[in-house]
């Protein structure tokens, strides 16, 4: 017998009952995935991976491990050696101090690439952006933040995405772990309840890499900031226009950073703007399809129009670089190829050489909300990890090489 419509539950009801559903599912399946205090936890590195991140060899190694110079290892099976990130971090440390004391600056940045104290070196704010779902956006943000922190860098990843995927990815379930004001909106909102940036970062299991997490209040922000015009445009409101308020929150915390990760959402509003005006240098994810391609169109056409209403109305807008970046690629599939050759065609070198590939490893990682990095290799087949690895590192190395040329290493 059909139901009848006064016995079905309105929509709202009906959606916020499979909300609860998921979010007691999506609790429980991080219980067991890291017990037992439910968060994650970084791996440890063999003497290789370790030796191959500082950029010495196992042999160099294993040398100032018997010369009881930096931390020492644990040791495992067969006396395997194994260092954490803190450890690679100290040993980098050791090793830059080495090279400054021989006068060889190059030397200690190869070891420990950090802006110096001075502000010689501008702080680097890398948005990643697109309006299309499914360009990996969320997947290229947190691999880069990632690499980063692992080559020396001290990173901070902000996620600006109202669907907090970013903050999954480390651990976070929005609806339980956040309160009211933990999200970047918390210093850029426009009334008395703001609070400094510095008290909503979070720190991660990552050495070096700390979190600034997202979710669904960061869309206030697109809700206000129409009033908030209205008011400044009638002379009731003198804070700090929208597309500045993030720049201003950045910098803020630019001491105690090299680089800002930028999880932008999949939507050209407010936030999106925001980013985008603090930005030094934007990444643009593509995937190679034509529809994503035709798409990225509208999107760049939107942006210079918007940005250029920003720049009138006082805004600065000068990038490093701009860089197109090819995800999810099939390097066998014929018309990705031809599309990937379309685009290096029209961009030239603003198309990044490295695409970043479609593999497994990388959705496998993802089943357990970690990425490649997070992974081992005993995980995978050997070949599938090894080629994952060695085309994420280079879409990252390259990443890296244009943030060091910016600070004019």
């Amino acid at each position: 017998m059909a139901v009848s419509e006064n016995l079905k539950p309105s929509a709202d009801v009906a959606i916020a009952a499979d909300a609860r559903a998921l979010s007691e599912q999506l609790k429980a399946m991080r219980e067991r995935l890291f017990p037992p205090a439910a968060s994650k936890s970084l791996r440890a590195f063999s003497s290789g991976e370790a030796a191959k991140l500082i950029g010495v060899s196992d042999g160099y190694l294993r040398q100032l491990s018997l010369a009881g110079e930096g931390p020492q290892p644990e040791t495992g099976n067969g006396g395997r050696r194994f260092y954490t990130l803190t450890d690679i971090n100290a040993l980098r440390s050791h090793l830059a101090e080495q090279a400054l004391a021989k006068g060889n600056v190059a030397k200690a940045r190869s070891y420990l690439p950090r802006r110096s104290a001075s502000g010689a070196e501008h702080l680097q704010i890398i948005s990643v952006t697109n309006f299309k779902g499914g360009s990996g956006k969320t997947t290229s943000a947190a691999h880069l933040a990632q690499y980063l922190a692992l080559t020396g860098h001290r990173v901070l990843a902000v996620d600006l995405d109202p669907q907090a995927s970013l903050s999954a990815l480390f651990g976070y379930q929005p609806e339980l772990d956040l309160t009211g004001n933990d999200t970047l909106y918390g210093a850029i909102r426009y009334d008395e309840s703001a609070r400094p940036l510095s008290d909503i970062i979070r720190g991660s299991y990552f050495p070096g890499l700390d979190l600034v997490p997202g979710n669904i209040e960061l869309q206030e922000f697109e809700h206000e900031t129409p009033q908030a015009l209205a008011r400044r445009q009638s002379g009731q409101d003198a804070g700090s226009v929208f597309f500045a308020r993030i720049q201003e929150a950045l910098q803020s915390v630019a001491d105690n950073y090299d680089v800002v990760v930028i999880d932008c959402p999949p939507q050209l509003g407010y936030l999106t703007l925001s980013a985008l005006c603090a930005s030094t240098s934007v990444i643009v994810t593509v995937h190679p399809q034509m529809l994503d391609v035709a798409s990225m169109n509208q999107f760049l056409f939107m942006t210079s129009d918007l940005l250029s209403v920003v720049r009138e109305a006082g805004g600065s807008l000068n990038f490093d670089f701009l860089r197109y970046l090819v995800t999810r690629f099939e390097p066998n599939d014929g018309p990705q190829a031809q599309i990937v050759g379309f685009m290096r065609s029209l961009f030239g070198d603003r198309v990044l050489t490295a695409p970043m590939l479609k593999s497994t490893a990388v959705s496998d990682a993802g089943l357990t909300k970690q990425t490649l990095y997070e992974v081992g290799r005993e995980n995978f087949t050997r070949s599938t990890y090894d080629r994952a690895l060695e085309a994420m590192n280079a879409v990252n190395g390259e990443i890296e090489t244009l943030i060091h040329a910016a600070w004019g290493w």
